[in-house]
C-alpha cells in the first residue's frame, strides 16, 4: 500500500495525584475524543522524537522539557490507518508532574484524569483497546507495538516488544 508516512509524538504527563493530562480534540484527528497531547515531527528540519515532544510540550501543555524529562514508553507503527497514511508514533512518559490544568487552545480544552475515569471518557477506539492498556501495562518500562489497519475499519495489532 503507497500511502504517506507521518511520525508523531504522544506524551503521558501526569499531576501529583497521578491523573493523566488529555485533550479533547476540537480539530481532526480525532475530533471530539479525548487524547494526550503531542503532534505531528518537523521531518523536512530533520527533528528527532525527542525534540518532537519537548516542543509540542511547550506549544500545546506550556512546559518546558529537556530529552532528559522523557521516557519512552512506546513506539507504535500503524500500517494504513484509515486508508490514509502509515503512521509512526513514539509515546513518552514525562518524567516530571505538571502543576495545573494548561488553559485551552485551538486544538482543544485538557482535563486530568484518574486511571479509573479513563473507562468513561470518549477516546478513540485504538487507544481504548490498545494503547491504554499496553501503556499501563508497560509502564516504567517499554513496548512496541504494530497495527495492521484494514479498508473495512478493522485492527490486527501485535506486539513485537514487551519490558514491562
Amino acid at each position: 500500500m503507497s500511502l504517506p508516512h507521518k511520525i508523531s509524538t504522544l506524551l503521558y504527563i501526569f499531576d501529583a495525584q497521578d491523573r493523566v493530562l488529555l485533550l479533547e480534540r476540537a480539530q481532526e484527528p480525532n475530533l471530539g475524543l479525548w487524547s494526550p497531547p503531542g503532534g505531528k515531527l518537523d521531518t523536512s528540519g530533520g527533528e528527532s522524537p525527542y525534540a518532537c515532544a519537548c516542543r509540542e510540550s511547550a506549544e500545546e501543555v506550556g512546559m518546558r522539557l529537556r530529552p532528559a524529562d522523557l521516557h519512552l514508553a512506546g513506539i507504535v507503527s500503524e500500517r494504513g490507518y484509515a486508508g490514509q497514511a502509515h503512521w509512526l508514533m513514539f509515546l513518552f512518559e514525562v518524567r516530571s508532574r505538571i502543576p495545573s490544568l494548561p488553559p485551552a487552545h485551538r486544538e482543544g480544552r485538557f482535563g486530568l484524569f484518574s486511571r479509573a475515569e479513563l473507562g468513561g471518557l470518549r477516546l478513540p477506539v485504538t487507544d481504548r483497546e490498545q494503547l491504554w492498556p499496553l501503556f499501563w501495562r508497560h509502564r516504567g518500562g517499554f513496548f512496541a507495538a504494530h497495527c495492521h489497519c484494514d479498508a473495512s475499519g478493522g485492527f490486527r495489532w501485535e506486539v513485537e516488544e514487551s519490558i514491562p
